[in-house]
């Protein structure tokens, strides 16, 4: 918090297990939440009998994965949101698509409304990982009924071995997510019926074309320059052939 200028009275640190022992219980319910979770962590899910009544949990009537408990951490601040709240929490993207309890997590989600926006963001990020990761965005109290896609994978720019969002591109995001509309390529509102219809998948890629970036080749012209080269090359040929016998006479 030192790092990021923030004044020792302005910020409450407890050391705890946010999934088993949370802190702040009396805090909360929270405005606004920011979590950058640990990614794909164990966990003690269904080993541990409780765990399936604690409130946080027990609305999606199943625990995350033991092996894997980001969605723990996203039904952990889904709780302590407040009705007019938003959360915003990093997340590995593989949570978007997996099957399984994480997929009957992403039902109860879509189900209720609660999921606003899923922004993918760009690969080399963040220190220590490579990995293209993403942005889920959580609401209690939505206008609409549907979840707004956004790929901003573009949205940055190189820093040595790295990438950075500048203020410009951070505010391009902003934007997109402030307007929800859609733009080719770059954003789509998506109806949570057509989510549900999708198997739950989350995908930013599910749901937002790609910009096809390939050279258009006509073909028909190729085969007419490569029929000219062929000719060219048997008249060289030929020619060739003839000042070759010209030197032997």
């Amino acid at each position: 918090m030192f790092l990021h200028d923030i004044g020792y009275d302005k910020f409450n640190v407890a050391c705890e297990d946010t999934l088993i022992n949370p802190q702040h219980w009396d805090d909360e319910p929270f405005e606004v939440i920011v979590s950058n979770p640990p990614y794909s962590i164990k966990w003690a899910g269904d080993d541990n009998a409780v765990l399936i009544n604690d409130p946080r949990y027990s609305p999606a009537g199943v625990l995350a994965p033991k092996s894997k408990a980001d969605f723990a951490f996203i039904m952990h601040s889904l709780s302590w949101l407040a009705t007019n709240g938003t959360a915003s929490i990093v997340c590995f993207p593989g949570i978007l698509y997996r099957g399984g309890a994480e997929q009957k997590i992403r039902r109860y989600l879509i189900d209720n409304n609660f999921i606003d926006t899923i922004i993918q963001l760009p690969d080399n990020l963040f220190f220590g990982t490579s990995i293209a990761t993403c942005i889920m965005v959580l609401k209690k109290s939505k206008k609409d009924n549907s979840t707004l896609f956004i790929d901003a994978s573009k949205e940055c720019v190189k820093v040595t071995n790295n990438n950075k969002l500048s203020d410009e591109n951070i505010n391009n995001i902003l934007k997109i997510f402030t307007d929800r509309e859609d733009i080719e390529h770059i954003a789509k509102l998506v109806s949570n019926k057509d989510i549900a219809e999708n198997n739950y998948n989350l995908s930013v890629s599910t749901y937002v074309e790609k910009e096809d970036t390939r050279e258009e080749v006509d073909i028909v012209e190729l085969n007419k320059q490569i029929n000219e080269i062929v000719e060219r090359e048997n008249k060289l040929r030929e020619e060739i052939d003839r000042i070759i016998k010209e030197i032997e006479v």
